[in-house]
């Protein structure tokens, strides 16, 4: 079993990391990395077996492991991979928590890992969150030493946070920390909220090792994925050490690796600007993201970038090979035009050659895929409006019920009417006795998670038709994983995958829009985004899917940068205000939304804002100014 492990790296001895501080490898996928890395715990587990020693891992919780943890159990299931010689000690726990609470980290370790594999149980070791205060300090100093008494940790998984804590290690921890009791930043607790259904239930202290404990591991790897960890990545890895950014404490450590995926590693200079570290092969991408990246650098429109703009910004070989920046920026310039379209669906008995979408057929059969049922108007509210009053056959799918999204106080309102309406529906009694009495652990009863998709389902159908769009053209899909009564959802099955290609199937799409936000803060867009390409992946080598185009666009966290755009719809005032509206029949989402993220604006006002910037941006690099602009990326498959 025992495979090649990734192998660490001194940082910053070549030209490629000059910039960098800590030995990382970026993957293209999570899942690709995620494997490795169990590899590499595999690995050791054997090592120490064969030396008939232990095997004493640090673990990590959060969403970053769970790969890790989910190959490490099929490689005991289906390899033997033999875990009786692993003691484990868990990183940190919510304080108080009581270890059956299913947010307990001692919950997540033993559904995602112990249950599953051959781990002995007095060798699992998870700081109790059910300690009383008065023992607290001790209990903290014992969980040291046990530590210690193992001889250290052979092996340290980490996940990072936004402030760049590891552990539970906040901004202002001491580099030579121990296990100790914290008080939780602000950040984390917002970033955990939408796990506790509300920021307000999330508790404000934790139990965690300390940075010391950490930095004495004889070997660590830290997991970084997606967009919204790309800011904190860079910092860790390339900026100062101190004390506001933990993480990068991890500098002084001999033999640590950050495993990253593309999106978590786009803010690295060798990423975003490898033109400033080593020579580089001038694709069309590289260079539309190098002048873009110049404009607004220098701020300064494209067309008025100078040869001495380019020299004095590391861009030489840029000019070099094309010429003269006249004649580059004017080439540039063209691209990001031939992006602005406003017929999404493309222009009748127009030249298609340089506009983004095909003119043929006319009239195009078009799905919207919508994760949840409010990310159409809320992301492409705007084209979704043009793609109908230009007369295409639209259909939207909304891929989950979102009926977890639904606050308990609405559900019991539309519950109170029903009664009213009905005074002998048991149904509508049950749901109200339920709901009036539920705890914080407590999983929605089936009737009440109907309930909250039925909410939904109307504040859809309700915003689809004032866009003009019949209702024999809203499909509600309810893909399964979604279905948990919980915020954790199951894994992609095969009946999700086989949902999606019967409504692909039906339609015969020629255009597909789908969401490409990887930061969606619970996971449930990256779901519905593999789901889709899985479904693509099946159906490819039909006749219809060779005029069947895929436009990616993004959520309410993040939009896509300037360079990566391909499609841009541009909004008059009218048109942004009818988009409002249109999210507005979303009421169970407004005023006060339970997955705000780290954004306390309504979708509505975060949205107009990012299609306000967007539209700034393309102003800024010297193209028409527009009010508002919704922006695409094409997926080729």
């Amino acid at each position: 079993m025992i495979k090649e492990d990734i192998h660490f790296k001194e940082a910053g001895k070549f030209e490629e990391t000059r910039f960098e501080k800590i030995h990382n490898v970026i993957f293209e996928s999570s899942q690709e990395a995620s494997v490795l890395v169990a590899q590499e715990i595999a690995n050791i587990i054997q090592r120490k077996e064969e030396l008939n020693e232990p095997c004493v891992l640090g673990l990590a919780t959060g969403s970053s492991p769970i790969k890790v943890y989910e190959e490490l159990v099929r490689l005991h299931k289906e390899e033997g991979l033999n875990f009786s010689n692993v003691v484990t000690f868990n990183l940190d726990e919510y304080y108080p928590m009581d270890r059956n609470n299913i947010q307990s980290y001692h919950h997540f370790m033993h559904e995602h890992l112990f249950n599953h594999v051959n781990i002995l149980p007095e060798n699992i070791n998870i700081p109790d969150g059910n300690i009383s205060n008065e023992d607290l300090q001790q209990y903290c100093i014992d969980y040291e030493m046990k530590i210690k008494a193992y001889g250290g940790l052979d092996f340290q998984l980490l996940g990072i946070g936004r402030t760049g804590h590891i552990g539970f290690n906040e901004p202002g921890s001491h580099v030579n920390s121990g296990t100790r009791s914290i008080t939780l930043d602000h950040l984390t607790r917002i970033d955990a909220a939408s796990s506790f259904l509300g920021i307000d239930n999330v508790p404000r202290k934790a139990i965690t090792m300390g940075i010391g404990t950490v930095k004495n591991a004889k070997r660590i790897v830290l997991l970084g994925w997606g967009i919204s960890k790309a800011g904190i990545i860079k910092n860790t890895i390339e900026g100062e050490i101190s004390s506001r950014v933990p993480a990068t404490y991890l500098q002084e450590h001999n033999n640590t690796t950050f495993v990253l995926d593309t999106e978590a590693s786009s803010e690295l200079t060798r990423v975003k600007t490898p033109w400033l570290v080593k020579s580089v092969v001038w694709t069309e991408e590289l260079k539309l993201k190098a002048v873009a990246w110049l404009s607004e650098l220098t701020k300064k429109p494209f067309l008025k970038l100078t040869d001495k703009d380019y020299n004095d910004n590391g861009m030489s070989s840029l000019l070099t090979e094309e010429g003269t920046a006249y004649d580059l920026n004017i080439k540039m310039f063209n691209k990001m035009q031939q992006t602005i379209t406003g017929w999404p669906g493309g222009k009748p008995n127009a030249d298609d050659t340089y506009r983004p979408e095909r003119a043929t057929p006319e009239r195009k059969r078009i799905i919207i895929f919508s994760p949840h049922p409010d990310d159409d108007v809320i992301s492409m509210g705007g084209t979704f409006d043009r793609l109908v009053e230009q007369g295409h056959d639209v259909h939207i799918a909304y891929q989950t019920s979102g009926n977890i999204a639904v606050s308990n106080e609405e559900a019991l309102k539309f519950a109170e009417i029903s009664k009213a309406l009905n005074a002998n529906s048991v149904e509508s009694e049950n749901i109200i006795n339920f709901l009036k009495s539920k705890k914080s652990n407590d999983i929605d009863l089936l009737e009440v998670r109907k309930l909250k998709g039925l909410i939904r389902r109307s504040e859809s159908l309700a915003a689809t038709r004032y866009l003009g769009l019949p209702d024999s053209n809203v499909n509600f899909l309810d893909l399964p994983f979604y279905e948990t009564g919980t915020v954790k959802k199951n894994n992609l099955s095969e009946a999700d995958i086989e949902i999606m290609c019967d409504i692909i199937e039906r339609i015969k799409p020629h255009q597909i829009y789908a969401a490409g936000d990887l930061a969606d803060p619970h996971g449930t867009h990256k779901v519905c985004l593999d789901s889709l390409f899985e479904a693509l992946k099946r159906l490819k080598t039909k006749s219809y899917m060779d005029d069947c185009w895929v436009w990616l666009y993004r959520g309410a966290w993040h939009e896509w940068e300037s360079y990566q755009i391909e499609m841009a719809v541009p909004m008059s005032p009218d048109q942004v205000l009818k988009k409002r509206h249109a999210i507005f029949y979303h009421q169970s989402q407004k005023d006060g939304v339970m997955f705000q993220g780290d954004d306390s604006r309504e979708f509505w006002v975060r949205v107009e804002d990012r299609n306000r910037l967007t539209a700034e941006k393309y102003h800024a690099l010297g193209l028409a100014d527009y009010s508002a602009i919704e922006a695409f990326k094409r997926y080729y498959f």
